[in-house]
């Protein structure tokens, strides 16, 4: 998940122009800025159009409609006639209610502390490393429900949660997050003219709609120790994907008395992606959504409302579309076979990495061969990385294709994960390749003589 960087928007390259620096605390000299998503009009386009691409995954896989790239009538036909189809206060507060008793479980429980990079202007932050447990506590809060009190103020018993309320209410909950979002963006846009403010490079051009869009400040923080990315990086959005598919479980049972194994399929995978996000919480601290970007409507909608409602498609689309008929025992095995391979390498990729990271000296890490840069970093050349420079997206990418074939072959807007992912990955690969060879110059060309793949050896 440089992990999860990956999971929130495709970046492109576009015009470039000289910008200073112009909010407090930046203290930078002049800098060669370089517009991405297309600069301000491509980000003004691009918060226009992805809330849209959450309705047309919503109706573009239901029921009673599947578009097919041959039934564009059908897809107007199933579009909302009212805004009370996609709005309710009630959704609305249950967002506003998920994202407080997150923030409230983040203020509570016992965190690790975890040091970021040393940033550019010498300060490093200290971050609350307890995501791993709230997702846990969030899981026995779900498992035992509420409590019911007697008249004396006593637990009598406990009463579960009726998580299929989230499946018939999903597009309102999904219209309540990127009103969110949104709300959340012009805070933060606000904060980051405050005195003092650390600027991220990249959303410092000048022009309100791009900065507002990539976001101004790099880290903001209420108080010391609140750190607003690291939050939503992880937690609401995260674990909300995580619920919204128990959710979507609980309502299959309640329509068919029995939970099938896509379903089942489907909440085993995305549940143990989503558990093994937290418990490396602490890797995310060097991504470049932590140390580079700023916080902006990006991440914001990013986090809160892309990540949960459009990853959590695939088992929306299982409660009354069953796939088993579908699937042999055979292509059970495979679709299980291929996320777990896929695991396998992304997590195995992504640990070497971070070990090397840690104490590339460590006897876990130290067969390993390098080259030496003439910024005095080493750059690993064996291992999973001699095999490929983006052998982690490989793994990556085959964990999302099972994650689609969980659906079977009724609809194509069910396999939009995999297909986006696979565009971002590649953007992904150019935009970091770009930025290595500017950082490492003539070294950039040497390491990619010892690894000349990007993502599947002797193939690309």
């Amino acid at each position: 998940m440089s992990e999860l960087r990956q999971r929130k928007g495709v970046k492109g390259s576009g015009s470039s122009a000289i910008s200073k620096p112009t909010g407090s605390g930046s203290g930078d000299h002049a800098h060669k800025f370089e517009y991405e998503f297309g600069g301000p009009v491509g980000a003004f386009a691009t918060m226009m159009a992805l809330p849209l691409v959450l309705y047309f995954l919503y109706y573009g896989a239901t029921k009673d409609y599947r578009f097919n790239f041959t039934n564009y009538e059908g897809l107007f036909d199933a579009f909302p006639k009212s805004i009370d189809e996609v709005w309710s206060l009630e959704a609305f507060a249950v967002v506003c209610g998920w994202f407080a008793f997150n923030v409230f479980l983040e203020r509570i429980l016992f965190a690790e502390k975890g040091k970021g990079v040393v940033l550019r202007d010498g300060s490093q932050l200290t971050y609350n490393l307890s995501g791993h447990l709230q997702f846990w506590v969030i899981l026995f809060v779900l498992m035992f429900g509420k409590p019911v009190f007697n008249e004396k103020g006593n637990v009598e018993y406990f009463t579960h949660f009726n998580l299929a309320w989230l499946y018939d209410n999903y597009v309102k909950l999904a219209t309540g997050a990127v009103l969110f979002s949104w709300i959340l963006s012009i805070f933060l846009y606000s904060k980051s003219f405050a005195k003092g403010a650390l600027l991220a490079l990249g959303g410092d051009s000048g022009n309100p709609v791009y900065d507002f869009f990539i976001g101004r400040e790099l880290n903001p923080r209420t108080g010391k120790t609140f750190d607003w990315k690291e939050f939503c990086e992880l937690r609401p959005g995260l674990i909300g994907w995580m619920v919204l598919n128990i959710g979507c479980a609980m309502k299959q049972y309640e329509l068919l008395g029995y939970v099938t194994y896509p379903m089942i399929f489907i909440n085993l995978f995305q549940g143990i992606y989503v558990w093994d996000a937290l418990y490396q919480e602490r890797a995310i601290l060097t991504t470049m959504d932590i140390t580079t970007d700023g916080f902006g409507w990006m991440l914001c909608f990013g986090d809160l409302a892309w990540v949960p409602f459009s990853y959590s498609l695939q088992a929306r689309y299982i409660v009354e579309n069953d796939s088993s008929d579908q699937m042999s025992t055979a292509v059970l095995a495979g679709i299980f076979t291929l996320n777990f391979v896929g695991y396998y390498i992304f997590r195995s990729a992504n640990s070497q990495k971070d070990a090397f990271r840690r104490d590339p000296n460590s006897e876990e890490v130290a067969h390993l061969k390098t080259i030496t840069t003439k910024t005095g970093r080493k750059l690993l050349v064996s291992g999973w990385w001699g095999l490929a420079r983006k052998i982690n997206y490989t793994g990556d990418w085959l964990m999302g294709l099972a994650w689609c074939s969980c659906t079977g072959h009724g609809c194509i807007v069910t396999y939009f994960y995999s297909i986006y992912f696979f565009i971002l990955l590649v953007h992904r690969a150019y935009r970091d390749n770009h930025a290595c060879a500017h950082k490492y110059g003539d070294d950039w060309p040497r390491y990619k003589a010892h690894v000349p793949y990007v993502f599947v050896p002797g193939v690309i």
